[in-house]
């Protein structure tokens, strides 16, 4: 009998062994992998192939933007603040750019470029308050952000009241 609870126990410790080693792998993969990102309307097979072009700019600008804003953290909260921030503003932009390009609807339009110009001269602020080195002037304010990037200001521009009611 004890000989053949020898090879028994051999073979379950061999089986162990194995089983936890390959654990120790996939958990180590899994760990060393970027997690997965969700494709955001990416998919070409919606059935409209006029959207096509329009989607493939959309995957375009998403995948640099998601890229661009993978940045170092440098140990200044401001730089590292700005350079997520252009990234993101910019897929904004792309984004506003390719409705500008496929769309149709006149107020989605007019807000997209709302967003160029507003993304834009955000951009050109954050760009601007990480390169100045110098102290400003006494008296003196940074320079802001447009009044016209407010929700209410928008809304108003495009027709909309800013306390609007979804419609039912």
């Amino acid at each position: 009998m004890s000989s053949l609870i020898r090879p028994v126990a051999v073979f379950g410790v061999i089986t162990l062994a194995i089983g936890f080693t390959a654990a120790t792998a996939f958990l180590a993969s899994a760990r060393d992998s970027p997690p997965s990102r969700p494709d955001i309307c990416t998919t070409t097979d919606s059935g409209v192939s006029d959207e096509a072009p329009f989607l493939a700019e959309n995957e375009s600008a998403m995948n640099k933007m998601m890229s661009d804003m993978a940045v170092k953290p440098t140990g200044d909260v401001d730089v590292d603040f700005v350079a997520m921030m252009v990234p993101h503003h910019q897929g904004a932009v792309d984004l506003a750019q390719a409705e500008l390009k496929y769309g149709h609807n006149e107020r989605l339009r007019r807000l997209a470029q709302q967003i160029i110009a507003n993304r834009q001269s955000e951009i050109t602020v954050m760009r601007l308050a990480v390169d100045d080195e110098q102290p400003l002037p006494a008296g003196s304010t940074p320079q802001s952000v447009p009044p016209s990037d407010s929700p209410a200001a928008s809304h108003a521009t495009m027709g909309i009241a800013h306390d609007a009611k979804p419609h039912n």
